[in-house]
């Protein structure tokens, strides 16, 4: 599977961070969209919402994320993050790992990555939550430790230009 072309004249790390994502999309079944948010809220990858607009054109059935844009769930994501740590600090439990919400007509997963960002999938309310969990983790172990400040700013950066 290849980057998609939105990642041209971006770094090795960046290209390889998009395709991360775009495989988590592709690859695990009942994933419908997936962010990621730094610290301070703002989001620094999405997926590519191409993919979904295509499925939704071949089954109406099919939903493109949260109602709205890729920005509407960076911002369930990010509150929800946020509701979450302070939960942990006030019960004085630590940090928080994974967060999932179920719904009748989705499911929610919030897992923190190694410099205080998130990563946030919508999926079907059928998937299976431990693969969506394991996938996750396995993004987090491979992104975690490439998400510098430095990248941060060019994830930014490369949202901004494509807007």
């Amino acid at each position: 599977m290849n980057a998609p072309s939105s990642t041209y004249g971006l770094s090795r790390e960046a290209r390889n961070l998009h395709w991360l994502l775009a495989n988590l999309v592709e690859e695990v079944p009942g994933v419908r969209s997936v962010v990621v948010v730094s610290t301070d809220g703002l989001m620094l990858l999405s997926s590519d919402t191409r993919h979904h607009a295509a499925a939704a054109a071949a089954d109406p059935s099919v939903q493109d994320g949260p109602k709205g844009s890729s920005a509407d769930l960076a911002t369930i994501v990010s509150g929800l993050g946020s509701l979450t740590l302070g939960a942990a600090k006030l019960m004085e439990a630590g940090s928080v790992k994974q967060t999932m919400v179920a719904m009748d007509e989705g499911s929610l997963f919030v897992m923190s990555i190694s410099d205080g960002s998130l990563l946030g999938v919508h999926a079907t309310p059928d998937c299976d939550m431990t693969v969506v969990a394991y996938h996750m983790a396995l993004f987090v172990g491979r992104a975690g430790h490439v998400l510098t400040p430095e990248l941060r700013n060019e994830l930014r950066r490369s949202l901004e230009h494509a807007q």
